[in-house]
């Protein structure tokens, strides 16, 4: 545990953080933009939908009055999942569940039996901290859900025994170096020549930047909420 805490302090340092942040910026592009030319109609539906997502979800987390953090960028999950028409989607990172919510309810528009497969790790502050977990996800997507919620190292294993081919990997958990390299490796065997790999958070460190030099990905860098997400991937590499 204190390897880990003094690992994290290093990478989170404030001058390594800038020019991470900096990197990202010379990198940004409109995410907008992007889905627009993949399909103008459906970033319409993609709007109207997490529009909905938006306003249910702040209602039953005011209702519950407590912090449980935000979701990433649940536009780019929703439009992907429909655009992809993808059946085997994993997160890590799960908090509230926004991400979840936008997911799943773009599987169940899609009628093709999609599943979506969710590691996360309760934050404890709470009383009943499990119960929490992907609190604004409605009742009735949960059935093509499968939550678990032992932290990534005992939770993905578990998940590779359910899965095929992985259409979308989002990642939004353990934001340290070490644990989005443990997360991809542990999941690299089951992407395919059309995966979508998404990367949460990409400002805290230079995993990305890392990654993506090594294997040669081509890329993009999107900015919500004053926060960097790197998208890459098979996908993405036909569209160029």
């Amino acid at each position: 545990m204190a390897h880990k805490v003094l690992t994290r302090f290093k990478e989170r340092s404030s001058e390594q953080q800038e020019e991470v942040r900096e990197w990202c910026a010379s990198k940004v592009e409109p995410y907008i933009s992007f889905l627009q030319s993949l399909d103008a109609e459906l970033w319409l539906e993609t709007q109207n939908t997490c529009s909905e997502l938006k306003t249910s979800a702040e209602k039953k987390l005011q209702a519950l009055g407590k912090d449980l953090g935000g979701g990433g960028n649940y536009h780019i999950l929703y439009f992907m999942t429909r655009y992809l028409q993808a059946k085997e989607v994993v997160e890590t990172g799960v908090a509230a569940g926004w991400s979840s919510q936008a997911i799943l309810t773009a599987l169940q528009k899609n009628e093709n039996n999609g599943h979506l497969y969710s590691s996360d790790f309760p934050y404890f502050r709470y009383e009943n901290p499990e119960s929490l977990v992907g609190y604004v996800v409605e009742d009735e997507l949960k059935e093509n859900w499968s939550l678990y919620i032992d932290g990534d190292e005992n939770n993905l294993p578990r998940i590779e025994k359910d899965i095929q081919a992985i259409d979308i990997f989002h990642y939004d958990s353990d934001k340290s170096y070490r644990g989005r390299e443990y997360a991809y490796n542990c999941m690299a065997p089951y992407f395919t020549e059309n995966t979508l790999i998404i990367f949460d958070d990409i400002q805290d460190n230079f995993h990305f930047r890392d990654w993506v030099e090594k294997t040669g990905h081509s890329y993009k860098i999107f900015e919500f909420e004053n926060k960097f997400v790197g998208v890459a991937g098979g996908f993405l590499e036909k569209t160029e």
